[in-house]
């Protein structure tokens, strides 16, 4: 399994990390998803299928994309 944390500078209430967890939970392969609000930091757990190149096309396209 990999786990990658990562920043999401468009995380700014509860609502964004709620969406964030239910979009990525949906991810076949996703393990775990924690967003925190307060160091905008999203934790993602997954295993194949899931990829990296796909988690952050996700979350691109449903406008919390990740910091570079």
């Amino acid at each position: 399994m990999v786990s990658k944390t990562f920043t999401v500078p468009n995380i700014s209430c509860g609502h964004c990390t709620h969406t964030i967890n239910m979009e990525l939970s949906d991810l076949p392969g996703v393990q775990s998803v924690r967003a925190d609000v307060a160091s905008k930091q999203v934790t993602v757990e997954w295993e194949d299928p899931a990829s990296w190149e796909g988690i952050k096309a996700l979350l691109a396209e449903i406008n919390y994309p990740v910091a570079d």
